[in-house]
């Protein structure tokens, strides 16, 4: 019986080994054939010895910056849908972290400061220059946070889009086994089986919007499998924690007038979370001079369901307020 259980353990572990490299062979076969429409369209230039992608459009006195929330690895394509309507009489740039879009992978731990560091020499480097409008997504509200904290000379404002505030992240610390999931998560991604669950890699809503052309989805695809769940995305949600008490042990930036859009699901509208969610908005819109709260019908993904409501919400507030900042 002893000898059956240990046969049967060999044949499952040569069976397991064997999945795992037809897995990483088909992966990777793949990553190599679609490198070949995974053409940058916008900068690249050279920061701390690495390519950070900076995509631009449009004209105008003022500049939006596009500021991707966590695991959006393709964010050009993502929020195509969205700043097309700023570019229209507006200067946009979207920039890719490093590990997102085009960007080269980095393989520090993710800091704040290095992270902050790299959107501001990157933007400079493309030709930008401050002061810019902030337009960040979820994770990404904490870094555009901490520039108006850290630079409040260099954000004209922020549009923040559903963030998630440095308060929330110190208070739902994430535990050692959320920590073990995400590096679970990344190992995974490393072998390839997130070839096996394409719409855990990227929003299949996207490809059903008609501002993407048919080329440029297929492009979304590709760019998302290769960069999903990398390294620096990996060490970005590790040090949330840390980095979210660094912006909490500094003033908050009063005088930056800030649109804090709340996406209010419809089937979630009356749960706790959206409930305590609005409460914490109130609150820290309340240590603004000028800052508005607008609750928009959506998803998390905000910008690809109400663009054009975005948008008219942006122009208004922007234009009764950013003047009273002396801009």
């Amino acid at each position: 019986m002893k000898k059956k259980v240990k046969k049967w353990f060999v044949y499952f572990g040569a069976l397991l080994v064997l999945g795992i490299a037809i897995v990483c062979i088909y992966h990777y076969t793949l990553v190599q054939k679609e490198s070949a429409i995974l053409q940058p369209n916008g900068t690249l230039v050279n920061v701390d010895g690495q390519n950070i992608h900076v995509y631009q459009e449009g004209s105008g006195k003022d500049t939006y910056v596009f500021m991707a929330g966590s695991g959006i690895a393709a964010p050009v394509y993502e929020f195509k849908g969205l700043y097309r309507k700023f570019s229209q009489h507006n200067q946009i740039a979207v920039v890719d972290r490093a590990g997102y879009g085009y960007s080269d992978i980095a393989h520090d731990e993710r800091d704040i400061d290095t992270i902050l560091a790299q959107t501001r020499e990157a933007l400079l480097q493309s030709g930008l220059q401050p002061p810019y409008t902030l337009v960040p997504h979820s994770i990404s509200g904490l870094e555009a946070i901490y520039w108006a904290q850290k630079y409040p000379e260099e954000v004209k404002g922020i549009i923040a889009l559903d963030i998630s505030l440095p308060s929330q992240y110190i208070k739902h610390q994430m535990g050692t086994v959320d920590r073990w999931m995400i590096k679970g998560m990344h190992l995974a991604t490393k072998i390839g089986f997130h070839r096996l669950m394409p719409s855990q890699v990227y929003n299949p809503q996207v490809l059903n919007m008609s501002f993407l052309t048919a080329e440029e989805k297929k492009i979304y695809q590709a760019l998302s499998f290769k960069q999903f769940f990398n390294e620096a995305m990996k060490n970005e949600l590790l040090q949330v924690y840390e980095n979210s008490l660094q912006s909490e042990q500094l003033p908050k930036p009063k005088n930056t007038p800030v649109l804090l859009i709340d996406a209010i699901a419809e089937e979630k509208k009356d749960s706790i979370y959206t409930k305590q969610n609005r409460q914490d908005y109130t609150v820290f819109a309340k240590q603004f001079t000028h800052a508005e709260v607008k609750e928009v019908s959506g998803t998390h993904s905000i910008y690809l369901y109400q663009p054009d409501e975005i948008y008219q919400l942006t122009m208004e507030f922007m234009t009764t307020n950013a003047n009273r900042k002396g801009r």
